[in-house]
């Protein structure tokens, strides 16, 4: 029997990253997490054992720190994607593609008096910038997004007209809690337009039609949020969207003697409906 490899990667994951950016009194502080792989010619690594054409993962770890260290101010995270990108590609010849995903997490300044401190922070929640680079010798596809964004509105959300066959035992409702953990990606035309200011307006686009669309359904929201998106910034080809359906149940009351009119839910966050879709022009 003839077995061949019909694809493979390897590379480094969660390649964690604290730092600092000293500017006199003031400091900034960025945390990453860094996956790396690499696609390319390894099919004897896997056949033969020959190592002759990988890198160490381990080295790939060393990069991150020893990039990171070369520049003094604190870089978008595509900036700096593309610079690991770059640098793997152009040291090793026989990969064809590097693909650097990183994950951001939030500190925000800790305030003392009213106003934010120099250099003393607290943990943002799970919410995360993130960025994908594939590069290749002849360029790279540049992605954004966010994670873990998790938004609640208590109206202007429905679900009716659904199917119902011999096991359905979800009620129809007109006015419901709506809630989900966004997680968005999109991807750039160019990489010009890969800014700390552009995701922050993409993530408050997407957060205010969260807020104001009358919602029929979270499909029906995912594809307003989408569409927002795609039509104030030109620049932006397609967005995917994974919406978790964070359920919130009216509790029964009626075995205590007393009617629930609409305001006690239990929240749950397991089982929960998965809606995902992928949009562009």
């Amino acid at each position: 029997m003839t077995v061949k490899i019909i694809h493979d990667n390897y590379g480094k994951a969660r390649v964690r990253l604290m730092k600092v950016a000293r500017e006199a009194e003031r400091h900034e502080l960025q945390n990453l997490t860094v996956n790396i792989a690499f696609e390319g010619d390894f099919t004897e690594v896997h056949t033969v054992g020959d190592n002759s054409r990988v890198l160490p993962t381990d080295t790939m770890k060393n990069t991150v720190y020893a990039l990171a260290q070369q520049t003094r101010e604190i870089e978008e995270i595509e900036v700096f994607a593309l610079r690991l990108a770059e640098h793997f590609l152009t040291n090793n010849a026989q990969v064809t593609r590097a693909v650097v995903e990183i994950a951001e997490h939030g500190w925000t300044r800790i305030n003392v008096g009213g106003e934010p401190h120099q250099h003393s922070f607290t943990k943002d929640a799970d919410e995360q910038r993130t960025t994908k680079i594939s590069a290749t010798r002849d360029g790279a596809t540049i992605e954004s997004g966010i994670e873990n964004l998790i938004v609640l509105k208590t109206t202007k959300s429905g679900f009716v007209g659904f199917i119902r066959d011999g096991y359905t035992t979800l009620p129809e409702t007109t006015d419901r809690i709506l809630a989900t953990s966004i997680k968005a990606d999109w991807r750039y035309a160019n990489s010009d337009a890969a800014t700390g200011d552009v995701w922050r307006n993409i993530r408050q686009t997407i957060v205010e039609t969260f807020a104001e669309h009358d919602s029929l359904s979270v499909q029906h929201t995912l594809y307003a949020m989408g569409e927002a998106v795609l039509e104030k910034f030109p620049d932006i080809l397609e967005i995917v969207f994974s919406l978790p359906n964070i359920h919130c149940l009216p509790v029964d009351l009626t075995r205590f003697g007393l009617a629930n009119d609409n305001r006690i839910f239990v929240p749950t966050d397991e089982p929960h409906g998965l809606i995902e879709a992928r949009l562009s022009r």
